[in-house]
């Protein structure tokens, strides 16, 4: 197995929305924010080669929208999905399965594309299946009035026309051993129903893909939760039990949001989980 980290791009979102009801003189220590209030944040996806699958996780906001929908998010950098698929010595039509976290559109915008004379949309990745569940499917193509902007139809419906879409099984639990792409999978429902948290093993290594659970470094501790989150309450505890698995089993967290920090570890103290090391991705994956 090859694991390739992808930056589909880079963002930027306000940061008291990141952070919810946390006082800014807290959470700017770990993200400053500039003269808008905009923090610095990236679209970080990674891609698992492992024999004949492809396997790429997340794929950022894509560039479907208008430039009045991509300028509240404030693009910068030079990143985009399509370059750094080549710089890992792939293409789009390598990939053989694409999945997504969750169906926000800077996790999965980047699943779909404008065809060829732009009268409608088709698959960016021609070859692959489309990876959600059926709970979260059902919760984001009928939204309700927190999310519905977060959830793009023009993102979403192509996957399931093209007959490319699958679905994972779903868990007795909150955490699924054994998914049909070969890695388990953490069940989270405080930022969204059904997200999925994936846990790869990897050179007797546990590396988890922490997309919205875990956005940032600054959102370790527990009360740090993100303004966009549906059930914040629950995000408390689903981080508390995944942290305490993090730093009991030694678990590698690969930020997706996090633009200055790739991989961390955490131990745990007296204040409950922190921060433990920092890691670059050739750090690890070398």
């Amino acid at each position: 197995m090859n694991l390739y980290p992808i930056n589909a791009g880079n963002l930027k979102l306000d940061g008291g929305a990141m952070f919810g009801v946390v006082p800014k003189s807290l959470w700017e220590r770990t993200n400053p924010a500039d003269a808008n209030n905009m923090i610095e944040l990236t679209t970080r996806c990674l891609l698992i080669e492992d024999g004949n699958r492809l396997i790429l996780i997340d794929n950022g906001m894509g560039n479907k929208q208008s430039e009045k929908f991509f300028g509240y998010y404030h693009p910068w950098g030079n990143f985009s999905l399509d370059s750094s698929l080549k710089a890992a010595g792939f293409h789009r039509d390598d990939i053989t399965d694409v999945f997504m976290t969750h169906l926000h559109f800077d996790h999965c915008g980047g699943s779909i594309q404008w065809n060829k004379d732009k009268t409608g949309y088709e698959p960016a990745f021609k070859n692959a299946h489309f990876w959600s569940n059926k709970d979260h499917w059902l919760w984001a193509t009928q939204p309700n009035r927190r999310e519905k902007a977060s959830f793009l139809r023009e993102n979403i419906m192509p996957m399931e026309e093209s007959g490319q879409l699958k679905f994972t099984s779903l868990p007795e639990n909150d955490l699924l051993k054994s998914s049909e792409l070969g890695f388990d999978i953490f069940f989270a429902n405080g930022h969204t129903d059904k997200q999925m948290i994936p846990l790869i093993n990897y050179k007797d290594k546990t590396i988890a893909f922490m997309a919205d659970l875990l956005p940032t470094v600054g959102h370790l501790p527990l009360p740090f939760v993100m303004g966009y989150d549906t059930r914040p309450l629950l995000t408390l505890d689903e981080k508390e039990k995944f942290l305490n698995l993090a730093a009991e089993n030694n678990y590698y967290l690969f930020l997706e949001h996090d633009a200055h920090h790739e991989i961390i570890t955490v131990k745990k103290t007296e204040k409950g989980v922190r921060l433990d090391s920092v890691y670059t991705t050739q750090d690890i994956f070398n």
